[in-house]
């Protein structure tokens, strides 16, 4: 209680508190059509991305400004969205392979150019490999300020159109059917995923970030079959694993908060792999045990009854 309450009285571990929390909830809402749409590789191969982006960026203007990263790795993001779309449509690489040639042609070419800035004459360059891990630490209002208007526009945009994505997530051919222009909405889900990856590259990285957007979705399937209740409790579980990441970090030395947070979101869903109640393995034995206790039951019962239509 100690520690929650000195984490709280210090105004810069609020805003990582709530910055933490903020990234969780809208990767964690995005997270779950991804996952639901056997996309899992996808967040990861955009946070890859990201990197290359980052160091042009840095490269181009030679300062190491947030906001010019976030449109340094948007951009990248962008090219690899598109890159994706492009290989599975106009050759015959199934998406699990062309997301594989993105990640590593794009992760490749950020470590050269990473490598390239830290031994060439560019000024100011310390620090800049920190975005493969995160720096949490380093975050201000501002950042705090544009992950909110980034979370609440994620939520607003999910909100307007779930029905169409949950269309293009179970049934895309229905969806094409009725006239939903699936090819966009697709692009537009893959847009939103950038946008939900760069804001996170701060606290998390690009190493890490994507399984922010997977691990809340997977662990809140376990709890419900509706597709609402999914969404809503995959960013919770997401805001909850931000706030757990920043307190356990703030109550340890040296402990990085992006990292720490990635093991807390794997905490839920070890937590709901166990005990979630529609496919957890505990309620799978425990249902497993109830049904062979009324199999067995039933069968003395229908023995008894048999002995007694005998005898008479």
């Amino acid at each position: 209680m100690n520690n929650i309450t000195a984490m709280l009285s210090d105004p810069n571990m609020r805003w990582i508190l709530l910055g933490c929390m903020l990234l969780g909830l809208s990767s964690g809402v995005i997270g779950s059509f991804s996952y639901l749409r056997k996309q899992s590789l996808v967040g990861d191969t955009l946070a890859h991305a990201a990197l290359p982006g980052i160091c042009i960026a840095f490269m181009l203007t030679g300062v190491k400004s947030i906001g010019v990263f976030l449109v340094g790795a948007g951009i990248a993001g962008m090219i690899a969205t598109f890159g994706i779309g492009y290989l599975t449509r106009h050759s015959k690489l199934k998406q699990d392979a062309a997301l594989g040639i993105i990640l590593t042609t794009f992760f490749g070419l950020g470590i050269v150019l990473l490598t390239f800035i830290q031994h060439g004459d560019y000024g100011n360059q310390s620090g800049l490999d920190k975005f493969l891990f995160g720096q949490a630490a380093a975050m201000v209002g501002s950042d705090v300020v544009t992950m909110s208007l980034i979370s609440i526009l994620l939520v607003t945009i999910c909100t307007l159109l779930f029905k169409q994505f949950k269309l293009i997530s179970f049934d895309p051919g229905f969806a094409r059917g009725i006239g939903y222009p699936v090819a966009l909405l697709e692009q537009l889900l893959m847009l939103l995923m950038v946008i939900a990856v760069v804001a996170g590259i701060q606290a998390v990285g690009v190493v890490l970030i994507s399984a922010m957007l997977i691990a809340p979705a997977v662990s809140a399937r376990y709890w419900t079959n509706s597709l609402s209740a999914m969404i809503a409790l995959s960013g919770l579980f997401g805001a909850l694993s931000g706030a757990l990441g920043t307190w356990i970090s703030s109550s340890v030395s040296s402990m990085p908060t992006g990292p720490v947070t990635v093991l807390a979101a794997t905490f839920f869903f070890i937590v709901s792999v166990l005990f979630g109640p529609k496919r957890g393995i505990v309620a799978k034995r425990f249902m497993s045990a109830r049904v062979k206790k009324r199999f067995l039951l039933e069968n003395e019962l229908r023995a008894e009854r048999m002995k007694g239509e005998a005898a008479g």
